[in-house]
């Protein structure tokens, strides 16, 4: 049902408007960290869970999604990853832990 306080234009501009996600996913044992973007967090997690992520990500089993922020433009999600994937270990382990402390797989809350 629609909400008669959005027009036409604001469901336009809404469906039109294509969210970006970085996540960050490791192995079974948390010890290896591997940060990416993408535009469909579901299909490229679903990826990596079946060997199909990359090389890397195949090759130690990197296919637990521990975190992930959203954004509104693939810019936005491509910057951040740059300054994650550029700041140490320990503060990709904070990060991960501010919004997973048990370090759960959240895949399955997609």
């Amino acid at each position: 049902m629609r909400d008669p306080d959005f027009g036409v234009e604001a469901i336009s501009i809404s469906v039109m408007t294509k969210l970006s996600f970085l996540y960050i996913l490791t192995n079974k044992s948390n010890r290896v960290l591997y940060t990416g973007v993408t535009s469909d967090l579901i299909k490229r997690v679903h990826q990596h869970k079946n060997g199909l992520g990359g090389i890397f990500t195949s090759k130690y089993k990197v296919n637990k999604l521990v975190y992930y922020q959203v954004f509104e433009s693939i810019i936005e999600a491509i910057t951040e990853e740059k300054r994650i994937k550029g700041g140490s270990r320990q503060q990709k382990i904070d990060l991960i832990k501010g919004l997973n402390p048990e370090w759960r797989d959240l895949y399955d809350d997609l």
